[in-house]
């Protein structure tokens, strides 16, 4: 691997980059350390410029958004730009599933891979114990209290998670087996990436915020049909106690040894998919400049991003934007089957452009400037990357190709300096999509028909109904983070290219109250995964020296 040959430094050297001394940090071994709370309650928004990553629509044959982050952050370093990268913390459901590790590839990696991967410092636990204890008082409650209680058992909106992905967990029912048991009712498990809590840790500013929105998360109804919510049973001050150390940003580093911040976990298709503001805000008290990630496209986490990280007033509007694209990535959406993606296509190339131009469309929607990312593949050819060049400048759209898998930094020199000069010469334009106190269904036709480039939207009166209860309880005015496939604009997985004249099918929706939005589920978007047919888990072995292979 890589990695193995390359000097790894100990992180106490990382911090020392960023002018934070060993008593700013607490060790988890040699390669990562949590910085401390004291040093994070109290910080501004700092005065470094954000830098946000995003893509086109992704397929199978991988997109490398992160490498990119990652090569990014050590090429704007090797040019002399104090930078530092913010990314998410791998869940273990894509880990063992069909993606496979999230630390980046090549010489654009961050360290120690094996552990991030792989429990990391144990945020994404905590976050799973937190969220079940809120799930134990609630049927803790339920046993105590009957019918005669605060909450109706047939109201419960709050499930159980696990940081793994099981379809046969999706639907469940607990408390069978005698009064002793508890109260018998339908619930279910979601991923923990798509937990509530896992949302609010990421929206949180300190440990007092953090406290209040877990107080604020919706758990269900009383008799009268009146919201309960968390604080009303006591449970958000001892689900803080849980989160104490998860709410400190971990510190790791490049194979260049330049820093990174990995914290939290949200997915993009069914969250709002982003790192920490902790962390973000961290990073540009610490740097000239930070890079984050959003996750999958334009359509998913970088929308959300916008409209919820950015709309929350804890960090500001990022300076440039990176769009990710790959030559193999057009060509599947131009038709191409997976098998034959190493072959040159240019009628391929053209024909998936329609994919990529949606997407440029939606960021100059954005009004931030931005630059599209070609991350080159070794298997392209010079003539596919010409096309590619050549199709964006009619876009009018800044480009530059990005090899940071093979070249490390070197390759990404000329991709930073383009970011470098359209954060210096392009005019920062920024807009919200919508007002706040706009109706559910009317915000959510505005991102379906601006965003996705749907003719319509549709749902079943029942969820009309349950839409229309969210706003007479007081949370119609919060942002909303649609919960779709990322594999395309549509909420069909098969709808490859840039589908027109479809119509966005909503089928459920639930408030996120503590979090803040009103999460809208569209086709058949699931908040628990199930693994494929052949697993990643299949080829993860470890030998006699606990060495880890098959996590990338």
């Amino acid at each position: 691997m890589i990695d193995k040959n390359l000097s790894i430094k100990p992180i106490e050297e990382i911090a020392e980059k960023l002018g934070l001394t060993i008593n700013y940090i607490e060790k988890h071994g040699e390669l990562k350390a949590k910085i401390k709370y004291d040093k994070i309650k109290n910080i501004d928004k700092g005065k470094g410029k954000l830098i946000m990553v995003t893509a086109m629509s992704p397929t199978p044959a991988g997109e490398g958004k992160t490498t990119t982050t990652i090569g990014l952050v050590d090429a704007l370093n090797k040019i002399g730009k104090k930078t530092i990268g913010t990314l998410r913390e791998p869940s273990l459901g894509p880990v063992f599933g069909m993606k496979g590790g999230a630390t980046g590839g090549g010489l654009a990696q961050i360290m120690p891979s094996d552990e991030i991967n792989l429990h990391f410092t144990g945020d994404i636990h905590a976050i799973t114990s937190a969220h079940n204890l809120l799930s134990a008082m609630i049927d803790n409650r339920l046993h105590f209290d009957s019918s005669c209680g605060m909450l109706d058992s047939r109201s419960i909106t709050w499930k159980r998670v696990i940081d793994m992905g099981d379809r046969v967990l999706r639907e469940i029912v607990v408390g069978i087996g005698g009064p002793l048991r508890g109260i018998a009712r339908e619930t279910g498990f979601d991923i923990t990436a798509a937990s509530e809590v896992m949302a609010i840790l990421c929206l949180a500013k300190d440990i007092p915020d953090l406290k209040e929105k877990l107080g604020n998360i919706l758990i269900g109804y009383s008799p009268d049909n009146k919201p309960v919510f968390a604080k009303n049973i006591n449970a958000n001050n001892a689900m803080t106690a849980l989160l104490k150390d998860a709410i400190k940003p971990n510190l790791v580093q490049t194979l260049e040894n330049n820093p990174v911040l990995v914290h939290g976990g949200p997915f993009a298709n069914i969250a709002h998919g982003t790192n920490s503001i902790v962390a973000t805000r961290l990073g540009l008290n610490l740097a000239d400049l930070v890079v984050t990630e959003s996750g999958f496209g334009s359509d998913l986490g970088a929308v959300k991003y916008f409209d919820i990280v950015v709309r929350s007033g804890e960090i500001p509007v990022p300076s440039c934007c990176i769009l990710v694209a790959t030559v193999r990535s057009l060509k599947y959406h131009g038709g191409v089957k997976l098998d034959t993606l190493n072959v040159e296509n240019i009628e391929a190339v053209e024909k998936g452009f329609e994919n990529l131009s949606k997407h440029i469309d939606n960021m100059k929607k954005f009004g931030t400037p931005f630059v599209v990312a070609i991350n080159k593949f070794a298997s392209d050819t010079e003539r596919e990357i010409a096309k590619v060049i050549e199709l964006c400048k009619k876009e009018n759209a800044r480009v530059a190709v990005n090899n940071t898998f093979a070249e490390g930094s070197q390759g990404g020199i000329d991709l930073a300096n383009e970011i470098l000069s359209a954060i210096e010469k392009d005019k920062n334009k920024h807009q919200t999509f919508y007002e706040l106190d706009l109706p559910i269904i009317e915000k959510i036709n505005i991102l379906a028909k601006q965003f996705f480039g749907a003719k319509d939207v549709a749902m079943e009166g029942k969820i009309e109904r349950k839409i229309k209860k969210i706003e007479n309880i007081g949370f119609g005015n919060v942002p909303i983070c649609i919960a779709k496939t990322q594999y395309s604009l549509s909420s069909d997985d098969k709808a490859l290219g840039c589908p027109k004249d479809f119509t966005l099918i909503v089928n459920n929706a639930s408030l996120s109250s503590g979090a803040g939005f009103v999460v809208v589920y569209c086709g058949d978007i699931m908040t628990m995964p199930g693994l494929p047919k052949i697993p990643s888990a299949e080829r993860i072995d470890i030998d006699e020296n606990c060495e880890i292979t098959g996590l990338t």
